[in-house]
């Protein structure tokens, strides 16, 4: 079977006014960029040195956002430190509208060191917070939003962001999570080569409607449909941070929007790909208004 190509991107719809919220995880991330990953005893030099929050939520929202224009409801939490607060101060100047169960808590830290082709290597440092469902945060807001994607929460808290009309999540959330929220997903995203993302069919309980695993330049795989391709690449990889989850949010978007799966894979694969393009998870997302 012939895998499904990305359409351009100037021929898909365009998108109409969406509600769209992201539910998950931050933390403050060093971006160290190296000519190659240190060995044992070496000391290296950095080229490029920068602090941003982000995190898979924060990534998948701030891509929500410049794709529709308008600020993405952000349900996450925080530590209530030096950190926390300068992480949500930055979220917001991103395009986000916070709600944040502030924890007694460390805000949670990460290492990425990105090599002269553009692969990163994560350490994250501390726990990953996590708003739960007992959490006194304005959950009925979920109940308005044609889209919501999900990295990090519990049982409780998945069963509030069912209310939505489209509810994707990442196998992040931990398959357990997912079967003890019993909730049906319109979609599972997820790198089909983590062993921290690992799916197999009948891992969960009900099935997700749509499964996709990213393989990368590969594109990847669809249950049901087959393989998908990425999008061909015009120059170098200059950070492969936030890839996949710029992949998710655009894939999450299409499908608020009703879009066919085609669609939905091409906005994603677009996404992904812009992302590459620039230093951190940042720099270079789609931004619909500028195509």
């Amino acid at each position: 079977m012939e895998p499904l190509f990305p359409l351009p991107l100037d021929a898909l719809p365009a998108l109409p006014a969406l509600a769209l919220a992201v539910v998950g995880h931050v933390e403050m991330v060093s971006f160290i960029g190296v000519e190659h990953l240190p060995a044992a005893g070496e000391i290296l030099h950095a080229k490029e040195f920068c602090e941003l929050p982000a995190g898979g939520g924060a990534v998948v929202a701030v891509q929500m956002a410049r794709l529709t224009g308008q600020r993405i409801t952000f349900f996450t939490a925080l530590g209530d430190d030096a950190i926390g607060r300068r992480a949500a101060a930055e979220l917001e100047a991103l395009g986000l509208e916070l709600h944040i169960a502030w924890r007694e808590a460390t805000t949670r830290r990460g290492i990425t060191f990105i090599d002269a082709g553009g692969e990163r290597t994560i350490t994250v440092i501390g726990e990953r917070l996590m708003p739960t469902g007992a959490d006194g945060l304005p959950w009925q807001r979920l109940g308005q939003a044609d889209g919501v994607f999900v990295t990090a929460t519990d049982a409780g808290g998945l069963r509030l962001a069912r209310q939505a009309r489209v509810l994707a999540a990442t196998p992040r959330v931990r398959l357990p999570t997912l079967n003890a929220a019993g909730v049906s997903l319109e979609a599972l995203i997820g790198s089909a080569t983590d062993p921290g993302e690992a799916y197999r069919p009948g891992d969960l309980d009900p099935a997700p409607s749509l499964y996709i695993g990213t393989e990368a330049e590969r594109g990847g795989a669809l249950d049901p449909g087959g393989r998908y391709a990425a999008v061909p690449r015009q120059g170098p990889v200059l950070d492969a941070y936030g890839a996949g989850d710029s992949f998710a949010a655009g894939v999450t978007t299409a499908l608020a929007a009703g879009w066919s799966l085609q669609e939905a894979i091409s906005l994603g694969a677009h996404c992904g790909a812009a992302c590459l393009d620039g230093r951190g998870p940042y720099a270079s997302q789609l931004q619909l208004s500028l195509r």
